[in-house]
């Protein structure tokens, strides 16, 4: 008995060739574009991570000047080109007084209520109207710190003195315990690098002085 092949075998058989072949690219096309991504993402969150730390040593500069209440930071390296932006027009007053500029962001609360103060959490690191104070850090790849003050809550305590019930000294039957309340400031701070601003870092921190 003659067995009789069909015509179109070796048609059939090239196709699921050129199928398998075709599978076969697009995997390895897949394994190429996930090990790539991967070297990219890793390297995205390499420059985050030392953005980050830059804004994080940024914040010890921002909380030196809360505590010297707006007083000429001294010690500081000329290299940091540490600056203080806050427009003079920006007022607020605590106890009769009256401050300007970035003393009223640090010794008031109700500067917030003034037009001339910017308390947008936005900031434009090419505009020097949108952040309070700017300095540099590192060396070799430095980075340009960005900080404004957002929001400030009247406190009547002296620096590092935290959430205290009483005072420090004994209280007699008939005297007034005044319960020490620290200012409160949120703070927005964008830390970047002076030659790749995409190597950047946002921070909102909510400081206790």
């Amino acid at each position: 008995m003659k067995i009789k092949h069909l015509k179109n075998e070796e048609g059939i058989a090239l196709v699921m060739v050129i199928l398998l072949s075709a599978i076969s690219l697009a995997i390895m096309a897949g394994l190429v574009y996930m090990i790539m991504s991967q070297t990219e993402i890793s390297g995205i969150q390499k420059r985050y991570k030392t953005a980050q730390e830059a804004g994080l040593g940024g914040t010890a500069v921002a909380y030196q000047f809360i505590a010297v209440r707006g007083a000429p930071l001294t010690g500081l390296p000329a290299l940091w080109q540490y600056t203080a932006i806050t427009p003079q027009a920006c007022a607020g007053t605590s106890g009769g007084t009256s401050y300007t500029g970035i003393l009223a962001k640090i010794m008031t609360g109700n500067w917030m209520s003034d037009g001339d103060c910017n308390r947008s959490i936005a900031i434009d690191t090419g505009d020097n109207t949108t952040y309070d104070m700017s300095f540099e850090l590192g060396t070799g790849t430095t980075y340009k710190v960005y900080a404004k003050i957002v929001d400030t809550v009247e406190g009547n305590s002296g620096g590092d003195e935290g959430l205290l019930k009483s005072g420090v000294v004994a209280s007699n039957s008939g005297e007034v315990t005044v319960q020490s309340r620290p200012f409160l400031y949120t703070i927005e701070m964008v830390a970047e690098s002076r030659d790749n601003p995409e190597e950047r870092a946002k921070l909102s921190i909510l400081y206790q002085y």
